[in-house]
């Protein structure tokens, strides 16, 4: 069922824009913003630090995908600060001034970071499994707010100005903590096999966001595959949205 129907991605040019702009085009009318232009699709070329030049994009949307950052999880405060704190901004703003439903914001595993220093995570991102007692306390979307750089920093700012405009301003968002979602579409390392979010469980979340309902005001969500070393909550997202991710990291581990 779909619940808003227009709907704005911004970062489209980037992996996870694409991932999630291939899953929903098929059921949405979908318009693009990034810096890069983009032929097959509806898309406004812009800087998301940019108030005035991001407004048209947001004109008839009934709900935006907030991809658009610097991605990095070591970015400097020289590039943290206009990609990911003033255009985060620059949304939630755009989308407030143009009555839009529904923002989804990308936010990141990062800002619970520094949880990975402690045990018993800091022995699972080492693959030391055998120091490792079940089952696993769960880093949830009650725990701490604990960021591992400005990366982390800037997702915790969108997730509290998310909170702001949808108590300020009746804005409905949904935050989702999004865990290694990489190119190669499996682990890389030893850290991934807890943390890997294959691209169909990605496009699922984001379109299980979509579709809730419209009294979710503000909630966050873990974004990870169904590892079986995963040590981020899944079951909020399972219960609240219907979150089912399908894949998980063993597959992909060496015999």
């Amino acid at each position: 069922m779909k619940k808003f129907e227009n709907i704005l991605i911004t970062g489209i040019t980037g992996l996870i824009g694409k991932i999630v702009f291939n899953d929903l085009k098929k059921d949405y009318p979908i318009t693009g913003l990034s810096l890069e232009k983009m032929d097959t699709v509806n898309h406004f070329q812009a800087n998301i630090d940019n108030l005035e030049e991001i407004m048209p994009a947001f004109r008839g949307q009934d709900a935006v995908i907030h991809l658009s950052a610097d991605a990095s999880d070591t970015a400097s405060w020289e590039s943290t600060l206009p990609n990911n704190i003033i255009g985060t901004y620059n949304v939630y703003e755009a989308a407030r001034q143009n009555d839009v439903k529904r923002i989804i914001f990308a936010s990141s595993n990062h800002t619970t970071g520094m949880f990975e220093n402690d045990h018993p995570y800091h022995h699972i991102v080492n693959g030391e499994y055998n120091q490792v007692t079940r089952p696993l306390q769960q880093i949830s979307h009650t725990s701490e707010v604990r960021p591992d750089g400005y990366y982390g920093v800037s997702k915790a700012y969108g997730e509290d100005m998310g909170r702001y405009y949808s108590e300020q301003y009746g804005i409905s968002v949904i935050a989702l903590r999004i865990g290694t979602c990489n190119a190669h579409n499996q682990p890389k390392n030893i850290r991934h096999f807890a943390t890997w979010l294959s691209h169909r469980d990605q496009a699922q979340l984001v379109r299980k966001s979509l579709q809730a309902p419209e009294t979710l005001m503000f909630d966050i969500f873990y974004g990870v595959s169904r590892n079986k070393w995963r040590f981020w909550d899944i079951e909020h997202g399972e219960h609240v949205i219907g979150y089912d991710p399908k894949d998980n990291a063993e597959n992909y581990r060496s015999k």
